[in-house]
């Protein structure tokens, strides 16, 4: 109480020793014919402190200005006229009919840029106006007696009615904010980051300033829309903030409503930040809490944990489920943003692809070609055939065989492989793209998307070959049929344990060989020859027409089969399922076109045999199985 006491008399000693401002005087920014009112602000005991923001007083001004100004009756006047304004001309009126301190000036500003965005008003002719210079000229005189939030809110305002960033009144704000900084409220920081974000981007000194003091005060962070706007707006400026704002999401994942999550998802996509821990725990409260979901939220989840490869069954077969009644009533856009979004995920959900590909059908005049190629090329991946399949590619073929001119080369070459991996690929469609004027402008390109052409285009001649036997030409030359180099590919414990395992079936290493690569494009993990008594025999010395260069000529023996084995991997699978992807299919489909009897080795099944004498064991099983099924068949 007595420290109380004795501050009270210092400021009122203070203020009766100390002259009047320095400042402009009030009477200089009326108009003239009007008469000074008295200020509403105590300006007399600050107005010679013209530092900005002293640690001795900057705490606690604002309240006490706030405090005071509420007495005055003449402020009240003045804040609700600036409320009750409904067009530039009122406000700017406003510094005619009333003498305006900094805050009141301030607040007019902020109030002009309100309008101006709501209405969608020109600025140039509120900037040009003498009026809006003086309430520019009234705040840059008394800037440091602005207070704190009305000074984060003039700031945004200059920015957003286009004021130029190198007036002197302007870097006035911007310094006066830049120096006030360790005064602002966690929120207020909060806030003018996110706009500095949109406005500015990384290049401004002002945001890069205040992500620091957000980084250093972070513990201060509350409440989940500082959470979410932060992670969406700012965050992809600092990973050391990202990382706290993870941090603090993971901690208020609970208080999440769905819209949240969808926005804190999207910021993780967009900054390609896979935190397992935070995507975990808004999977889990989604799914507890939130029984319906509206389709932006349901689409942007979707989409958010696709670009992030996370797999999360509960939330995909939630998402599919609530998905499937709004496809009739979504735009081309979604349906096929939502299609591949699952195919990427490869999670396939019968009843949504099956009302996906009815929404195609019926819905032909609204599918752009792109749209339609998309729809395909998600379909293709997961080896998805429609029940209505018939009707489905009549109407495919109808659309698209007038429209392949018009298609940029890479997306026909996607679209056509597709239709190879669900067996419909007509003559017109190979033509257009095994032609020699097609594939010679990738002709000693070596660039990745050059030679992923190059090798879907390989696929597609393979299947012209062995899957269309109507189709007369042309093929590809053989220059182009030479396997790729592998790219340094690391081998995986199914690959090293099944080559282990081959040793005691093939018995010597001349009665096979292993890491074959194809002129079909297709990369078979061990081949053998074997009699009409399934023993091993040389194939050194036997013509092998799938090789681009054949080591032998002699014609397989009367009974004997080439066997190929192919090792599944985890990834060659759709999610949670024993059904291979679509481009594993066509591979098994063209490896047994080719002659080649197929040994099918999974991972869920070789991996579980611990022993390499009971793998040995499964491999010999395997085989004797796939040549009693061949000569039953």
């Amino acid at each position: 109480m007595a420290a109380r006491l004795v501050r009270r008399c210092c400021w009122r000693h203070l203020g009766a020793f100390l002259s009047p401002p320095s400042a402009v005087p009030a009477s200089l920014l009326v108009p003239a014919g009007k008469v000074a009112m008295a200020r509403a602000l105590p300006q007399a005991p600050f107005a010679l402190f013209h530092t900005p923001s002293p640690s001795s007083w900057a705490d606690g001004f604002s309240v006490k200005e706030q405090v005071e100004d509420s007495r005055n009756p003449e402020h009240k006047v003045i804040g609700e006229a600036i409320e009750m304004a409904t067009s530039p001309q009122e406000l700017l009126q406003l510094s005619e009919l009333h003498a305006l301190n900094s805050n009141e000036a301030s607040l007019i500003i902020t109030q002009l840029s309100h309008l101006a965005v709501e209405k969608k008003l020109e600025t140039e002719s509120i900037l040009q106006d003498e009026r809006f210079e003086q309430l520019v000229s009234i705040t840059d005189s008394q800037i440091s007696q602005v207070w704190n939030n009305t000074l984060v809110n003039l700031l945004k305002s200059l920015y957003c009615l286009g004021m130029d960033s190198n007036r002197r009144e302007m870097q006035s704000v911007e310094q006066e904010v830049l120096w006030r900084l360790r005064r602002l409220t966690f929120r207020q920081l909060a806030s003018l980051a996110e706009f500095l974000a949109v406005k500015q981007g990384k290049e401004s000194k002002l945001l890069n300033e205040v992500i620091k003091k957000l980084e250093l005060r972070w513990t201060e962070l509350e409440g989940t829309r500082t959470v979410v706007t932060l992670m969406g707006k700012v965050g992809h400026i600092s990973p050391a903030l990202m990382d706290r704002l993870e941090d603090k999401a993971l901690e208020l994942a609970e208080q999440f409503n769905p819209d949240d999550i969808r926005k804190v998802t999207l910021a993780l996509a967009y900054q390609n930040r896979r935190c397992v821990p935070l995507l975990r725990a808004l999977s889990y409260h989604l799914i507890q809490k939130h029984s319906e979901l509206r389709l932006n939220v349901l689409m942007d989840l979707i989409f958010a944990f696709g670009k992030l490869n996370f797999h999360q069954p509960q939330v995909f077969q939630k998402i599919a489920t609530d998905l499937h009644p709004h496809v009739p009533t979504m735009t081309p856009i979604e349906v096929t943003r939502c299609i591949r979004s699952f195919a990427l995920l490869k999670w396939l959900s019968l009843p949504l692809f099956e009302a996906i590909a009815q929404y195609a059908v019926d819905n032909t005049k609204q599918l752009s070609v792109t749209h339609l190629c998309s729809i395909i090329l998600s379909f293709a991946r997961l080896n998805f055939q429609p029940s209505g399949s018939e009707d489905f590619f009549k109407m495919v073929h109808e659309k698209l065989q007038s429209q392949l001119d018009s298609l940029e080369p890479h997306l026909l070459t996607d679209l056509v492989w597709s239709l190879c991996v669900l067996q419909q690929a007509k003559a017109p469609y190979l033509q257009r793209v095994l032609a020699p004027d097609f594939h010679a402008r990738i002709r000693g390109d070596q660039s990745l998307k050059a030679q992923n052409l190059r090798q879907k285009l390989i696929h597609i001649n393979a299947a012209a070959k062995l899957e269309s036997p109507d189709y007369r030409g042309p093929f590809l030359p053989a220059e182009m049929l030479s396997p790729a180099e592998p790219a340094g590919e690391k081998v995986t414990l199914l690959q090293s344990s099944l080559r282990e395992a081959l040793a005691g079936v093939l018995g010597s290493r001349d009665n096979g060989r292993f890491d074959v690569r194809t002129v079909y494009g297709w990369h078979i993990d061990a081949e053998m020859v074997v009699n009409s008594e399934n023993k091993p025999l040389p194939l050194k010395d036997f013509a092998a027409p799938h090789l681009l260069h054949s080591e032998g000529t002699k014609p397989l023996p009367p009974g004997a089969r080439r066997v190929a084995f192919l090792r599944w991997e985890f990834p060659n699978f759709s999610n949670r399922s024993k059904d291979l992807l679509g481009r594993y299919v066509m591979a098994r489909r063209h490896v047994q076109a080719a002659g080649f009897l197929v040994v099918d080795v999974p991972h869920y099944e070789f991996l579980d045999l611990k022993l390499e004498r009971q793998r040995t064991a499964y491999l010999k099983d395997k085989l004797n199985k796939a040549m009693a099924k061949e000569m039953a068949s």
